[in-house]
């Protein structure tokens, strides 16, 4: 397997990440890649990736705009918009490349890229399979029933108090990506939840450094007016793999099975790993195996062989 460096534009600013090609000669399928909620590319996407490059794709692996290795102000400012954006900015770099097949472009998130690629493949006709892992479907009530009803009205307060501060210093506020809270009064985190550290924290130290913990208020903001639902009828001839958790109380998989129940490709494949959280498939090693495997068949199945152009008309007359 050979790796390399790379960077391309995205609405002007330098988004960096690591190109990795199987053995032999091109040109080959692509799986483009990136994380979820405050994830840097060396944040478990390496493992997702081996997988597939194993199975004969390349793979791209990319950090957005404001994270890890990538450019952009204000740092860990999560714009899902931007973020969407990057991946199509992503996906016209890797098809300009000589060792890329680009009639053959897959795509794969994770938890709110998770959400993102089933946008992306309903709006991006390069897009040819994706593959959909525990995504965010609806930011609002993800956040409602993760907090609850009382915190979460001091949470849309702490997010209006955030607004009129920017209006008046033009600056960000930032609060934790994550936590436990202990008492009603305690500091807000998006994700309240002391897995979500203590996995995060344990990936920052053995493998992914540039993570950082926390994000702007204006990022939750943005979270809670996200819908990737809307975008699942779209995906009418896309054909679409989602990865669901039964044990997931962070993205909620019943949101999850209603936005698959909506997508109206004739090829989708839901798979449902049973006994398993959200975090599972960050932290261990055979969930995020068994997932790697079911996204790499996937893109076997539809990706592996080019497109045919063959005239089928008058096989039915």
């Amino acid at each position: 397997m050979a790796q390399r460096e790379v960077e391309f534009s995205s609405s002007g600013e330098t988004v960096r990440g690591d190109l990795l090609l199987p053995d032999g000669d091109g040109p080959f399928p692509v799986v483009v890649m990136a994380g979820g909620w405050c994830y840097v590319k060396e944040l478990r996407q390496p493992q997702y990736a081996a997988e597939f490059v194993r199975r004969g794709f390349a793979a791209l692996i990319f950090d957005y705009r404001r994270m890890g290795a990538s450019d952009g102000e204000p740092r860990q400012h999560i714009e899902p918009w931007d973020q969407i954006e990057d991946y199509k900015n992503a996906v016209t770099f890797v098809a300009s490349l000589p060792e890329i097949d680009a009639s053959r472009i897959g795509i794969w998130g994770i938890s709110y890229s998770g959400g993102h690629v089933l946008i992306v493949g309903a709006t991006d006709e390069r897009v040819k399979s994706v593959v959909s892992n525990v995504p965010v479907i609806d930011g609002y009530q993800t956040m409602w029933r993760m907090h609850g009803t009382v915190r979460f009205r001091a949470l849309k307060s702490l997010v209006a108090e955030d607004r009129l501060k920017r209006t008046e210093t033009g600056g960000y506020g930032y609060m934790p990506m994550s936590g436990t809270p202990t008492g009603p009064n305690d500091e807000f985190s998006v994700w309240p939840d002391d897995d979500v550290k203590k996995v995060f924290e344990e990936l920052k130290a053995a493998q992914a450094p540039r993570h950082e913990h926390r994000n702007t208020i204006a990022s939750l903001e943005r979270l809670m007016e996200y819908d990737a639902s809307v975008f699942a009828p779209r995906l009418i001839n896309v054909p679409t793999m989602m990865i669901v958790a039964d044990h997931d109380d962070i993205t909620m998989w019943d949101q999850e099975i209603a936005a698959f129940k909506a997508i109206p490709s004739s090829r989708k494949e839901l798979v449902v790993i049973p006994g398993t959280s959200h975090m599972t498939l960050y932290s261990n090693v055979s969930a995020l195996e068994f997932a790697a495997k079911a996204a790499a068949s996937w893109f076997a199945r539809t990706l592996m062989e080019p497109p045919t152009t063959d005239n089928q008309v008058g096989q039915f007359s």
